[in-house]
Parts: C-alpha cells; sequence; structure tokens
C-alpha cells in the first residue's frame, strides 16, 4: 500500500532519470560488475553510465538510437550489452541478488519452493523465433518464469509460443538445478500436469487448480506470486511487447529487469 512513508522510500525525485542507479544501487551491484580490462585504452564511459543506459531503453521501451546524448551512444551500449548477454552475465547478477536478498529476510539463500507460470507476449517485425499459442491467442513468445515463494525471479526463459507449456517446462526445471539445487517442490498451473515436467528432475511438481465453481476471476493460492512477477516487470516498457530479434537478448532483457527490482530492494534496505 502506497503511503507517504513508502512513497519517499521509492522517490526517484533529485536523479537525472529515474532510472538511473543511487549511489546506494550502485554500491549493491559494483562488486558483481566485470572490471575493465587491464590493458588497452581507457574505456570513455563508466560501467554505471552504461547500465543507467541499458536500464533506460529498458524502462522507457525506445530502440538503441534513441538513447539521449547525455548517456553512452547506442554503438557503446548496444556493444556492452551484447558482450554481457553473451556471457550471462545478468543472471549471473540475479542469482547473486537472490541470495542476498532471500538472507536480508531470513531465508536460506536457496530456496526449496518455487512457484512456475508462463506469459505469452507479441512479438514485433524484428523476427526470430516465434510462434502461434492458440489458447492465448497470441502470435509471439512465451517467457517461462520460475520464481521463489517471495516472487524473486530464479529462472527465466523466453520461447516460441507455440511451446507447449508442459514442454517448456523441462529446461526451465533442469536449468533450475544448477543454480538452485535444494528446490524440492514447484507449483504451478494445469498446463503443466504431466509426465514431462513430473519426470524432468527430482522436483516434484504439484498442480494447483482453479476451485471447481470459480466464476470470473479469483486469485488462487501460490500461482499469484508469480503472476505479481510478471505485473513487476511489465512495468518496463520494452517487455510489453517481445522486440527481440534473439531469444538470448530477450532473456538478457528479463534478467535485467529483475536485477533491477532486487538492486532497488536491497538498496532501500541499507
Amino acid at each position: 500500500m502506497w503511503t507517504p512513508t513508502t512513497r519517499r522510500q521509492h522517490s526517484r525525485v533529485g536523479l537525472r532519470y529515474e532510472t538511473d542507479l543511487t549511489d546506494a544501487e550502485w554500491a549493491v551491484i559494483e562488486p558483481l560488475m566485470p572490471r575493465p580490462a587491464p590493458c588497452g585504452r581507457p574505456p570513455l564511459w563508466t560501467t554505471r553510465e552504461v547500465l543507467n543506459a541499458i536500464f533506460y531503453v529498458l524502462r522507457g521501451g525506445i530502440s538503441w538510437r534513441l538513447i539521449p546524448k547525455d548517456l553512452p551512444p547506442r554503438s557503446t551500449t548496444f556493444g556492452y550489452f551484447s558482450r554481457w548477454r553473451d556471457t550471462g552475465l545478468f543472471g549471473r547478477i540475479n542469482h547473486h541478488l537472490v541470495m542476498a536478498d532471500r538472507e536480508r529476510v531470513g531465508r536460506e539463500a536457496s530456496p526449496s519452493a518455487a512457484v512456475l507460470d508462463s506469459q505469452s507476449i507479441k512479438t514485433t517485425e524484428s523476427g526470430g523465433p516465434r510462434g502461434y499459442d492458440a489458447g492465448k491467442r497470441v502470435k509471439g513468445r512465451k517467457r517461462q518464469a520460475l520464481v521463489d515463494m517471495d516472487g524473486r525471479a530464479l529462472v527465466l526463459d523466453p520461447q516460441p509460443a507455440d511451446v507447449q507449456d508442459r514442454d517448456g517446462a523441462v529446461p526451465v526445471l533442469r536449468l533450475s538445478r544448477r543454480t538452485f539445487p535444494f528446490i524440492a517442490k514447484a507449483f504451478a498451473d494445469a498446463g503443466y500436469a504431466g509426465n514431462r515436467p513430473a519426470t524432468a528432475t527430482i522436483i516434484t511438481v504439484e498442480i494447483v487448480r482453479k476451485p471447481p465453481h470459480q466464476v470470473g476471476f479469483a486469485v488462487h493460492p501460490r500461482r499469484w506470486v508469480v503472476e505479481r512477477f510478471f505485473a513487476w516487470i511489465s512495468r518496463n516498457r520494452r517487455l510489453w511487447k517481445d522486440p527481440e530479434a534473439t531469444l538470448a537478448s530477450a532473456r538478457a532483457f528479463l534478467y535485467a529487469a529483475a536485477v533491477m527490482i532486487l538492486v532497488r530492494r536491497l538498496a532501500r534496505s541499507a
């Protein structure tokens, strides 16, 4: 609930752009960023400014060429983004921040339970892998998301929209074993019922079904957590549709959105 106190805590007044990292936020993420090369020409732009530009593109939903003049130019920003995308940097940062935020609230660093769901989203004319989700009547991509019980992103995986949930869950569950090996149970909706998710890993997939006499909208136990996560990342206009030409870029922006949430949360609590 918004109160005068919470509004002050979340206020971005005084920053050049609302997406700029504050000193407290930069202190959280700086140790996780790669160091500049020890040899060669010194970079003209700091890593902090490059991150500011990437977050500006993410939140504003603009193309690279529309980056403001007082931020790093599009060639520099996209060059860094491409390197960080190809090395999986945003995913690794998210992994560290998830553990730090869980420990902050008194939980174990690695979760033992998670919630799994997908979000179908339209694509643009940029091309790349896509499909048609007949159930949602959406031509584009599907975002598979595995989150912990508080809604922190654990594994995010964009796929063509014609991939069935029961098939798309398999790589997500298997990927989770590398970074969060203590997950024992995952809650999901009826779309994930079947042998493939159940036998993909040692994780038990528990199906949370809607009440038999439900009419209209209703909040379902467990599943509302991942729906809230989708609402959180949808504040970023770059994610309203999927304009990326590759699944790797789409994945990088999803993790960047999750990183933005956790960096701000940890900085406020410092």
